[in-house]
């Protein structure tokens, strides 16, 4: 494996310089291997020239464009550490991660400079705000003419990225990935999937996030394939995007493959071309994935995914290998043991924690060394803090997160149990399960719910459809329905949320 993504880029662009890595169905442009390489360069050298920091952090503020991802390798490339803002956290939270991470520049388009504007109104930092024209480039302030090669020369060892992780509660923790942890993390993706150079994928999901980041932006980085970066996800336009741009797999959430399925325009959809899609950042939903597969006849691979990991941990099989619908796979690029309190594996069939431990996993949480310690074992296990069990053949099932297991009369109820019975039910497009604190059995479950468009059912319609799966005990004892369910940048819904959401508003 090369030493660093900028190394990467320059053996892609060796083996096929005039090959297209990022298309623009937006715009209809294009950016060669060589020219990812040049252009990498000029931006570091560049950031070189304002006087940063060996390793400084450089923020970017930007939606999917071809710029913001050579922004991204551009600040790799100068040994700077990029820092993805997250534009649906909000003022203050991006006010909390600017502070943190110690920014002095962002590199930011027009659609976001209010926000930025806004976040910078609650620290005392000096920030040099660049404007990014997500179809040009950024626009550099005056001063000295950059060098011709970059200060620095990154290696795997230097640190690539600093993620803020969209936790339900308190401020978001910084995650810092080197080279090494970004590369293998896409190298999972490549070979978890068989990507090839010939392949092209599409990213829907937004690059501040590690499954948009990892998965397409790496994983085409390291198979050496296309790359289409379309603005945003677009209901209307996402299979006519798939065609024209000769697209062969996809990544996306489970609330995309829901908005897709709810699309009544037939696609036009070549077969022979679009091999997969894949799913990850949240529990994919058995019955979506069926209905999705019978409908549009191409293949989910349902996998699992952290920022902590460089995304990807899991994978199911690509067909005809056995997939198993409802687990999100077995390990690719890492091993995968469940846990018990003490961090020790238990045996096939048992519920526990599930821990990673390979090349992926990340250096640490940056200025939080009591954190990384509680969550990064001495023998180098992550504690994802996700509940599952594997099965004889190495698939993992996951029940849910620690913090979000429903504890009834002592006994343990996983909400995702209760969010795919839910989800059944043909008028419910949406649904989550959570806990509400009860005098008798010391919590009771009850779930939020988002109708699809056009339909709705009484609630105890609802109830009793959920009894018959489920039994009484685990079943709801409410339904809320909500026009929308709170999620974080990646579809997950933000399940810890849903309490004070629906009592805290009456």
């Amino acid at each position: 494996m090369t030493p660093s993504i900028i190394a990467q880029l320059d053996a892609n662009a060796a083996a096929d310089g005039d090959a297209a890595w990022l298309i623009s169905p937006d715009t209809g442009d294009s950016v060669t291997w060589s020219e990812a390489a040049a252009w990498s360069r000029d931006i570091a050298c560049r950031l070189d020239a304002m006087g940063l920091a060996e390793g400084a952090p450089v923020a970017v503020a930007a939606q999917n464009a071809i710029w913001s991802t050579l922004c991204f390798t551009g600040i790799t490339t100068g040994g700077y550490l990029a820092t993805p803002l997250n534009l649906v956290a909000g003022a203050r939270v991006m006010s909390y991660v600017i502070e943190h991470s110690g920014v002095e520049v962002i590199l930011c388009t027009d659609d976001h400079r209010q926000l930025i504007d806004e976040a910078l109104a609650d620290t005392d930092r000096q920030v040099t705000i660049i404007r990014l024209d997500p179809d040009n480039g950024p626009e550099w302030p005056d001063g000295p003419a950059p060098a011709q090669t970059p200060r620095a020369t990154p290696d795997a060892g230097t640190a690539g990225l600093l993620m803020y992780t969209s936790g339900t509660t308190g401020n978001p923790k910084g995650v810092v990935l080197s080279h090494a942890n970004l590369m293998a993390a896409g190298m999972n993706v490549v070979e978890g999937h068989g990507v090839r150079p010939d392949d092209t994928a599409m990213c829907v999901l937004p690059i501040y996030h590690i499954n948009g980041l990892c998965v397409t932006v790496m994983g085409t980085l390291m198979s050496g394939s296309g790359l289409v970066m379309p603005y945003k996800f677009s209901q209307r336009a996402f299979w006519q995007q798939v065609q024209n741009c000769d697209v062969s797999w996809f990544s996306a959430v489970p609330t995309l493959f829901a908005y897709l399925l709810n699309d009544e325009t037939p696609p036009q959809i070549n077969r022979d071309r679009l091999r997969f899609s894949r799913s990850a950042s949240a529990p994919l939903s058995p019955e979506i994935h069926r209905r999705f597969e019978d409908r549009f006849g191409i293949p989910i691979i349902e996998t699992m995914g952290l920022t902590e990991t460089g995304a990807q941990i899991l994978t199911n099989p690509m067909p005809p290998a056995t997939r198993k619908i409802g687990s999100p796979g077995v390990a690719v690029g890492n091993e995968i043991i469940i846990g018990d309190d003490s961090q020790q594996e238990v045996a096939r069939g048992v519920t526990g924690e599930i821990l990673v431990r390979g090349p992926n996993v990340m250096r640490g949480y940056l200025g939080q060394p009591e954190e990384t310690a509680k969550t990064i074992t001495p023998e180098g296990w992550l504690r994802t803090g996700d509940l599952g069990h594997m099965d004889e053949d190495g698939f993992v099932f996951v029940t849910g997160r620690i913090k979000e297991l429903i504890i009834k009369g002592g006994e343990n109820i996983a909400p995702r149990e209760v969010d795919e019975v839910l989800l059944e039910h043909d008028t419910i497009l949406e649904a989550a399960a959570f806990a509400v604190p009860c005098d008798q059995y010391g919590q009771r479950v009850e779930a939020c719910i988002r109708y699809k468009p056009g339909k709705a059912a009484d609630e105890a319609v609802l109830l009793a459809h959920c009894i018959a799966r489920l039994g009484r005990f685990k079943a709801p004892d409410r339904v809320h329905v909500l026009d929308d369910l709170p999620k974080g940048p990646s579809g997950k819904v933000q399940r810890l949320k849903l309490y004070g959401l629906v009592y805290d508003n009456g």
